[in-house]
């Protein structure tokens, strides 16, 4: 028992890396999980103002004649849903509402025009008819000189005339 104990320090030892400067070595070769997600060609919208890219909205969305209380789902222009909402697609854009109400589109592989609709109809599907002022998408309009980030959200009171005539002949027949 005359043998004196002493302590051995690993880090002096000979161990030339510390535990944490490996688990920063493992991150660096893996590289960023959530870049290999989003697809080539979409940009980052905050990128396109800094170099003076003008957007271009789908003029499909003009054409939908949807409710803001209903789902997307129940459009009957399927095509139109898968369309991106803007060219050069964005990984995500704010939709602007005229009385102040703004919500976000986001999808890594470009906003489609399902997107759009999707964050709308989240916002409104808990309210009745009589409870919006108008219930029918008019459209989309981006005006950079107002916010180049965001897209101003078209209403109206009700849908195309097209609907209206239908309607009327089913109830005359």
């Amino acid at each position: 028992m005359s043998d004196v104990l002493t302590k051995i320090d690993s880090a002096i030892a000979g161990l030339s890396i510390s535990p944490k400067d490996e688990k920063l070595e493992k991150a660096e070769k893996k590289g960023h999980k959530r870049v290999s997600s989003s697809a080539d060609g979409v940009r980052n919208i905050s990128e396109l103002e800094k170099e003076g890219m003008k957007l271009e909205v789908a003029i499909e969305t003009q054409r939908l004649n949807w409710k803001l209380n209903t789902s997307p789902s129940t459009l009957d222009d399927k095509e139109a849903l898968k369309k991106f909402l803007v060219k050069p697609p964005v990984k995500k854009i704010d939709l602007h509402f005229p009385l102040g109400l703004e919500v976000t589109a986001r999808n890594l592989k470009g906003v489609t025009i399902k997107d759009a609709l999707d964050a709308i109809y989240k916002q409104f599907k808990k309210k009745a008819d009589d409870e919006i002022d108008k219930p029918i998408l008019a459209g989309f309009e981006w005006d950079p000189e107002e916010s180049w980030t965001r897209l101003v959200v078209h209403q109206k009171k009700e849908g195309a005339p097209v609907s209206k005539k239908s309607k009327k002949k089913g109830g005359e027949e």
